[in-house]
């Protein structure tokens, strides 16, 4: 349950994808992303090859994360003899497209875009992935729909687009993520932590009632772990300490719970865990930036 309950707070942007197509023999090297990158397989097979010049299969539908700063190439499936540097020289609407070799030849097309996948600030879901990732997805039928969906929107933005990308993307993470959870899952610490039933309960406990006055001793409790223990065993799945996490958890919650005119200030600050508005408009102003108040009343 851990899992459902953690996505339910995540928010999953992407930006707009590019068309990489790559002709037979082709090699395209791509710099190092700013932030995590993911690749979706429209058309044919080939591989990935990371900055540890390890090859990674691709097959149509496989879906591949680049952590941030890894340099890295793709490559069609025939033997490479020709190679090319990223650049937008072939870009174009509706999408940009990034062409090594003939587009009338494709031999590979890749769905590329930055993505975004946060709890806050405490979790980034691929900030700590130790290497490329690529995970199958043809089996899943689902997942093929819901990136035409999203390519369609990006190609043709709409009203609402941007949130009908969002719910897609945030759809294939979910399929991602059951299948990542199958397999090795050393790749993200913190999908291997939720499965160590200790952890678990305590994220649960977190994620059920973050309002409760928990301290790092009572969530170690929970967990069944000394509190040293714990402390460092999330502090290195979560890239955060609980108690951080635990913050950024309230503080998100209280942003949602200020559209919410019927609570008055004072519940919401009960209900993530302040028993005084002064201190609680104080850590929401530090960690958002904005009073609690304009918040509420972002034109007044």
């Amino acid at each position: 349950m851990s899992l459902d309950r953690l996505l339910a707070h995540v928010e999953i942007a992407v930006q707009p994808f590019s068309l990489c197509i790559l002709s037979g023999g082709w090699r395209l090297r791509l710099p190092q992303p700013t932030g995590p990158l993911l690749h979706f397989v429209l058309k044919g097979r080939g591989k990935i090859v990371g900055p540890d010049r390890q090859a990674h299969h691709l097959e149509p539908l496989s879906l591949a994360i680049v952590p941030q700063g890894a340099a890295h190439a793709l490559e069609s499936h025939a033997p490479v003899r020709h190679e090319k540097a990223f650049d937008l020289e072939n870009a174009g609407p509706p999408l940009y497209r990034i062409v090594a070799g003939s587009e009338d030849q494709a031999d590979l097309t890749i769905a590329c875009g930055m993505i975004s996948a946060k709890f806050g600030e405490s979790l980034g879901l691929f900030n700590h992935l130790s290497g490329v990732l690529v995970v199958p997805l043809a089996d899943l039928a689902p997942v093929r729909e819901l990136f035409a969906a999203i390519l369609e929107e990006q190609a043709q933005p709409k009203e609402g687009s941007n949130a009908l990308t969002g719910a897609c993307m945030t759809a294939v993470m979910v399929y991602f993520l059951r299948r990542v959870g199958k397999g090795d899952t050393d790749a993200l610490p913190w999908l291997r932590a939720l499965q160590d039933p200790r952890l678990g309960r305590a994220v649960d406990a977190m994620l059920l009632d973050c309002g409760r006055p928990w301290s790092l001793e009572t969530l170690a409790d929970v967990a069944g772990m000394s509190r040293s223990a714990f402390a460092e065993r999330f502090t290195k799945a979560f890239g955060n300490t609980p108690m951080a996490f635990l913050h950024e958890l309230r503080m998100n919650l209280a942003a949602r719970l200020l559209n919410d005119r019927n609570l008055t200030m004072d519940a919401v600050a009960k209900r993530v865990g302040f028993s005084s508005r002064s201190h609680f408009s104080q850590a929401f102003s530090h960690h958002h930036g904005i009073s609690p108040a304009a918040a509420r009343n972002p034109a007044g």
